[in-house]
C-alpha cells in the first residue's frame, strides 16, 4: 500500500488542530513545522505523534510549507492548513486516489466558514485546491503569501469536502487583514511594484464590488457583506502599506 504524509505549518493553531489531525490520524506520517506557537499547538501535535520542526525565522508561507514537504518520506503528501478538516468521504477518496498511477496531483473541494456561517458564494464556492500529490511531483511557490502549489500536468478532482474554518470570530478577521495586507505589500514591493492613495482607494472599492456583486456575496447575507468589506480593507491597506514602503525606501536613498 502506498504511504501518505501530512504536511502542516502552524503558529498558535490550537483552535482546530486536534480535529484536523484526528481526521487524518490514519496517515503514515505527520510533519508540523511551527514558527513560535505560544498556545497549546505543540502539545496537540505531539499527542498525534507528529514530527515537530520548530523554526526561529519566518520565510513566508511558500518556503515554510516547502520545509514541511521536505521532511516527509512518504509516497504521497497531503498538504493541509491547521484549520482544515478532511471529511469522511474525502478521506475515502484520498485513499482510493493513492492506489492509481495515472494522476499525480489531485484537487480537493474546500468548503469555508466565516464566523460560524458556511459560505456558498462571495468567491468562496467552487474552491478547488491542489493538495494531494505524489512526492517529488510538486512544491510550493516562494511567495510570502497566497502561495501556489507548482506542478506539471493536469490535476484530478476528488469527491468529498475539505472543511475550512477560516475565520472563527471578528478578532481573527482583523488580525488577518493586518497580517495579509502587510505580507502582500512586502511581496509586491520586492517585485518592484508601487502604489498611491488613489490606487489604494480604487483597488479597495473594486475588491468590494467584485466580491459582493460580481461573485454574488449578497446572497450570503451578513457574511457576504462582511467578506466583501474584509477583501476591500485587505486590498486597501495592502496598497497603502506598499506606498509607505516605497516612501521609506526613497527617503533612505535620498540621505
Amino acid at each position: 500500500m502506498p504511504t501518505l504524509g501530512i504536511a502542516l505549518i502552524t503558529k498558535n493553531a490550537a483552535a482546530h488542530l486536534a480535529d484536523c489531525l484526528a481526521a487524518v490520524a490514519w496517515a503514515d506520517q505527520i510533519v508540523v513545522v511551527d514558527s513560535g506557537s505560544s498556545d497549546n499547538t505543540l502539545a496537540i501535535a505531539a499527542r498525534f505523534n507528529a514530527h515537530i520542526i520548530q523554526t526561529p525565522d519566518w520565510p513566508g508561507f511558500g518556503p515554510q510549507k516547502n520545509r514541511a514537504l521536505a521532511a516527509l518520506q512518504t509516497d504521497w503528501i497531503l498538504a493541509l492548513d491547521a484549520d482544515e478538516i478532511v471529511s469522511a468521504e474525502l478521506a475515502e477518496s484520498i485513499q482510493q486516489a493513492m492506489q492509481q498511477q495515472e494522476v499525480a496531483v489531485w484537487q480537493l473541494l474546500r468548503r469555508s466558514s466565516f464566523c460560524g456561517q458556511w459560505v456558498h458564494h462571495s468567491g468562496w464556492n467552487k474552491d478547488w485546491v491542489a493538495r494531494l500529490f505524489r512526492r517529488d511531483t510538486a512544491h510550493y511557490s516562494d511567495d510570502l503569501v497566497h502561495e501556489k502549489l507548482v506542478f506539471n500536468g493536469q490535476a484530478g478532482r476528488l469527491s468529498g469536502e475539505l472543511l475550512h474554518y477560516s475565520y472563527d470570530d471578528y478578532e481573527t478577521v482583523l488580525q488577518k487583514i493586518n497580517a495579509y495586507s502587510s505580507a502582500g505589500a512586502q511581496q509586491r514591493f520586492q517585485r518592484g511594484q508601487r502604489a498611491s492613495l488613489p490606487v489604494a482607494i480604487l483597488r479597495g472599492l473594486w475588491a468590494f464590488l467584485r466580491t459582493y456583486i460580481m461573485k454574488r456575496g449578497f446572497l450570503d447575507g451578513r457574511a457576504g457583506f462582511l467578506i466583501a468589506l474584509m477583501n476591500a480593507e485587505t486590498t486597501f491597506y495592502r496598497f497603502i502599506k506598499l506606498q509607505y514602503l516605497d516612501q521609506v525606501s526613497t527617503s533612505k536613498q535620498d540621505r
